[in-house]
C-alpha cells in the first residue's frame, strides 16, 4: 500500500465494521472524511455514488482533476475534490450545552430508527464504541434546528494525541444533518457532504452538534447543514449535505 502525496500508484482504503452506518455499508461522514484527509485540503466535497463496502480494501486512485476516486473494482464508491478554506459556513447556528442536552432528550430516533446500529447516531451502539449523537429539536425553535452534546471517547484519539481524528469530526457532521428533515417519515441516504474542519475535536471534552434543514430540491434532494462547537462554544466545523430521498425498496436494499 503506498500513501505518497501526489503518486499515481493506486492507495487503498478498508473502512472496519465498527464504522457502520446501514449495517452493511459505512458511515458516510465517516468514509467522507478519511477521503478528506487523503486528499490533504483544508476544506473538500465528497460524493457518494453507491453504498461503501465494509471490511473491503479499497483503491484510492487520482481523479483527471485536482481530486480521488474511491473504487472498489470497476465500481467508483466516491469522488473528493478540494474547495476552498473559508467557503463552508456554519449555517446551523450555536445552541448553548445546557440546551442541546434538553433538544436530545426529544431525539426523534428513540421512537424509531432506520439504522439502529448506526455508528454516528444508532440507538444499539454503546458508549465508547458509537458517538451517540442523538440530536433532537431545540425547544423554542422554528422545528427545523436540533442539537446534541457529543463527548469525543479516547478510542477515537490519534496516538500520542488529545484530539479525534478529522473523520471523527466529518462522522459527527453527518446525522444530525439528516434528523433534522423528516427522515423518519421519507427514507434518505446521504449523497454528497461538503465539510471544513477548523480544528480537530478533544477527546474527553463535551462538544455541541447542530444541524439545520435548508430547503428541498425536485422533490428528490433535501439539503441540510451541521455544525460543530467546543466546549467553549467556538466553530471548529462546518458542512452543508445533500441527502437523496429514496423509496421503500430501494432503501431496504441499501441496507
Amino acid at each position: 500500500m503506498t500513501d505518497i502525496p501526489g503518486s499515481t500508484a493506486p492507495d487503498k482504503l478498508t473502512v472496519d465494521h465498527r464504522f457502520n452506518g446501514p449495517p452493511r455499508s459505512a458511515n458516510g461522514g465517516h468514509i467522507a472524511g478519511l477521503l478528506a484527509a487523503r486528499l490533504g485540503a483544508p476544506a473538500a466535497r465528497v460524493t457518494l455514488r453507491k453504498p461503501p463496502p465494509l471490511d473491503t480494501a479499497m483503491a484510492v486512485e487520482p481523479a483527471d482533476g485536482p481530486g480521488l476516486l474511491l473504487r472498489n473494482g470497476d465500481d467508483t464508491v466516491a469522488t473528493v475534490d478540494p474547495v476552498p478554506a473559508g467557503a463552508v459556513q456554519a449555517l446551523a447556528e450555536r445552541v448553548p450545552a445546557p440546551l442541546a442536552r434538553e433538544a436530545s432528550r426529544g431525539y426523534r430516533g428513540f421512537s424509531g430508527h432506520p439504522f439502529p446500529t448506526c455508528f454516528v447516531c444508532g440507538t444499539d451502539r454503546e458508549a465508547g464504541d458509537g458517538l451517540r449523537i442523538f440530536a433532537g429539536p431545540v425547544p423554542g425553535s422554528d422545528g427545523g434546528l436540533v442539537a446534541a452534546p457529543w463527548t469525543p471517547d479516547p478510542s477515537l484519539a490519534v496516538p500520542g494525541t488529545r484530539y479525534a481524528g478529522t473523520e471523527a469530526a466529518w462522522a459527527a457532521l453527518d446525522c444530525p444533518g439528516g434528523w433534522s428533515t423528516d427522515i423518519l417519515e421519507r427514507p434518505m441516504l446521504l449523497g454528497r457532504m461538503t465539510a471544513e474542519v477548523l480544528r480537530p475535536p478533544q477527546v474527553g471534552r463535551e462538544h455541541v452538534v447542530t444541524g439545520r434543514r435548508l430547503h428541498a430540491d425536485d422533490g428528490r434532494k433535501v439539503l441540510t447543514a451541521t455544525a460543530l462547537y467546543d466546549h467553549e462554544g467556538a466553530l471548529i466545523a462546518a458542512a452543508t449535505s445533500i441527502w437523496i430521498i429514496v423509496d421503500t425498496a430501494a432503501f431496504s436494499a441499501a441496507v
